[in-house]
């Protein structure tokens, strides 16, 4: 991965032993304070200020408004971005721990993590590296995603797959970790955008996970006159006849009349309707790391226009 480990998705950080450790004594917490170690901890309550409470076991935590989320003291960022904080984990660093209180008072600041964790990310980051994300919201026109240490990003709704969905709620969870591509970096308006599909695999590593004469599991994407696309996997399609019963969203299963590379299609034949999916299945990634220069989903010798990405 490119990102620092320093900065990764909100949710990382609970599980590492050095921040387990920081909450163990006040003298942790205090050598943690010193170092500017990113902890992590799950919000508890938002008060009517907005102020997010944290138990840290050997103190109570308060992470005030202002320092819950850049954007927030210069009206930029909505006040749902601290509300929803809660029951999430959250990372912080400790600002300033009070004795004089029982429990201690440890004051908390999470707008210093995200904007080391922004400067890093615009500063390292480049078009084609693969990061870790994790799911934050869904919105008709794409995924929003924590890029690192809660620093949003979006995958627009046509990047998360080559296979066209209705919603990305088709294809990802809230909450799920997820691996992306950086598709812009802009320093300028401080923002980096993300895609998805590219990691999917070409049309032809997916069409290998499938033989003519098999019946396997689809999903119907889209109903035409002259047929019904169903997708066998985010990245690769195949069209069936047009059958009437036939509904966006269904799951069917379908037979594999051939696959035909030179013309980049599959054909299928719908035998079943089967029960819905309880969620998306969780990606099956081609690229895990590293860096992507150009990416081509167009099998060699398709007579079609190439698909491919310039990631630049």
């Amino acid at each position: 991965m490119k990102t620092s480990e320093s900065y990764l998705p909100e949710g990382s950080y609970m599980v590492q032993p050095a921040v387990r450790q920081a909450f163990s004594t006040l003298g942790a917490l205090r050598q943690a304070q010193d170092e500017g170690r990113i902890l992590e901890a799950v919000a508890q309550r938002c008060t009517a200020a907005h102020d997010l409470l944290f138990d840290l076991g050997i103190a109570q935590g308060i992470l005030p408004r202002v320092s819950c989320a850049l954007g927030i003291e210069q009206g930029d960022t909505r006040e749902i971005a601290i509300l929803s904080r809660v029951g999430k984990p959250t990372c912080f660093v400790v600002t300033d721990i009070d004795e004089s209180t029982d429990p201690p008072t440890a004051w908390l600041s999470r707008t210093i993590v995200q904007q080391k964790a922004q400067d890093r990310l615009l500063d390292s980051l480049r078009p084609g590296d693969v990061i870790p994300a994790r799911v934050t919201h869904l919105e008709p026109f794409g995924a929003f995603v924590d890029a690192g240490c809660g620093v949003p990003s979006l995958i627009g709704i046509e990047n998360l797959s080559v296979s066209r969905i209705c919603h990305p709620s088709d294809r990802l969870t809230v909450g799920q970790s997820i691996l992306a591509a950086v598709r812009t970096v802009e320093p300028e308006n401080r923002r980096i955008s993300l895609t998805h599909r590219e990691l999917l695999g070409t049309w032809a590593q997916n069409a290998a996970l499938f033989s003519v004469g098999e019946t396997v599991r689809g999903v119907v994407r889209s109903i035409e006159p002259y047929g019904v696309f169903i997708e066998l996997t985010p990245n690769l399609s195949g069209l069936a006849e047009p059958r009437a019963d036939l509904r966006p969203g269904m799951a069917v299963s379908v037979y594999i009349k051939s696959i035909l590379p030179q013309r980049m299609k599959v054909k299928l034949t719908v035998i079943d309707v089967l029960s819905p999916y309880d969620a998306p299945t969780p990606p099956r990634y081609f690229i895990t790391e590293g860096h992507i220069d150009e990416w081509t989903y167009t099998p060699v010798g398709c007579d079609k226009k190439p698909v491919k990405t310039v990631f630049e």
